[in-house]
């Protein structure tokens, strides 16, 4: 007999970076870069941090709207040379592996919305062997960046879970923008790209301070 699904939530949504994976100050310090390579007017840390979790272009489109539409190939193989240089600095948050493991054991399906692209997020699950503990991802190069919903609703119907047996838990107001056009329920975390006072707006049901008390919130109440 199989055991009983969870309390409240069959399917539990992570955003990758600055949710699960420590690697906001390295993005910021990437697209930065990326925009100076092209001579664009380097964007500032919190201009830089907002569009974390955006689809790569989208993302550098907003933090250098000077830059020339023309430049944007640059732009983005820039970019993906900085982070490239900087794979082997990132590591997930710690208390990261033995949250997830909590979870995959009582039942629950896990999966990731990322606005990273399908071949990064493939070569990081490989890095840190995380492809056992996930039932499902999506990634904006192959679906439509956040805020759109269509990453959730696609995972949804994969899993065949409603949406209101799903959560969605992020660190930027696009993950939680994301979760309310999806009809989602969100939980936040303030260590990553946002400031957490941009959350209230967007009604997430708890806002984590530490990837610890996020363990023990999803534990408790997930």
């Amino acid at each position: 007999m199989s055991p009983p699904r969870p309390r409240r939530f069959d399917l539990i949504a992570f955003d990758w970076d600055g949710t699960l994976f420590d690697s906001t100050q390295i993005i910021v310090r990437c697209i930065q870069r990326a925009v100076a390579d092209v001579g664009g007017v380097v964007p500032s840390d919190q201009a830089a941090s907002y569009v974390i979790g955006m689809g790569l272009m989208q993302a550098l489109a907003h933090a250098a709207p000077d830059v020339p539409e023309s430049k944007y190939p640059e732009l983005g193989t820039r970019y993906r040379h900085h982070y490239q240089s900087h794979q082997n600095d990132l590591a997930l948050f710690d208390g990261v592996l033995p949250m997830l493991d909590d979870l995959k054991a009582r039942q629950h399906w896990l999966a990731v919305a990322t606005g990273k692209s399908r071949r990064g997020l493939d070569e990081v699950l490989q890095t840190v062997q995380l492809r056992r503990l996930f039932d499902g991802s999506r990634t904006a190069d192959e679906t439509a960046g956040k805020p759109d919903p269509r990453m959730l609703r696609e995972l949804m119907a994969q899993m065949g879970v409603s949406r209101e047996r799903t959560l969605m838990v992020g660190d930027t107001t696009h993950d939680l923008q994301m979760a309310v056009n999806a009809g989602c329920a969100s939980v936040a975390v303030s260590y990553g790209a946002h400031q957490p006072d941009a959350f209230d707006a967007l009604e997430p049901l708890f806002v984590a301070h530490s990837v610890a008390q996020l363990r023990a919130w999803l534990l408790e109440h997930a």
